[in-house]
């Protein structure tokens, strides 16, 4: 389905990601292996327990770790995940920052972390994955 001509899409470092805008991912930084986004929780957004639903939680974790392996390489095509692994610590509620950073780049595979934060500064979830380079 097109997207409207008149909604202005952003730009997730340099791509157009329409499931990340529709959720209101804000891209706040992607550069030298680190990156930051944020967003807030919306109620439709959350589980039968009112935090944020893991599958949104995995998500901004992903994409926080693709942008950040992503900016090491500038690569322009952006990244494709091998695998995550997500760990819940907490409940994640309210305005959530992720920082993803790129641990080590190798040639064809590039090891990544990302870490979800709560709006007091407290780790509520984290992950750590496998990407390669878009060809």
């Amino acid at each position: 389905m097109p997207h409207p001509q008149n909604e202005e899409r952003t730009s997730f470092f340099g791509l157009d990601i329409p499931f990340l805008d529709h959720l209101g991912v804000v891209p706040e930084y992607a550069r030298d292996g680190k990156s930051r986004i944020s967003l807030d929780l919306k109620p439709e957004f959350t589980n039968s327990f009112h935090v944020a639903h893991g599958g949104l939680i995995m998500t901004l974790l992903d994409f926080a770790m693709a942008a950040a392996a992503r900016s090491a390489a500038q690569h322009p095509l952006g990244v494709i995940t091998i695998d995550m692994t997500t760990s819940f610590l907490r409940p994640s509620i309210g305005k959530l920052i992720v920082e993803g950073s790129l641990l080590k780049a190798g040639k064809t595979i590039h090891y990544c972390e990302a870490l979800v934060l709560n709006d007091v500064g407290e780790v509520t979830a984290k992950a750590s994955g496998t990407f390669t380079l878009r060809k």
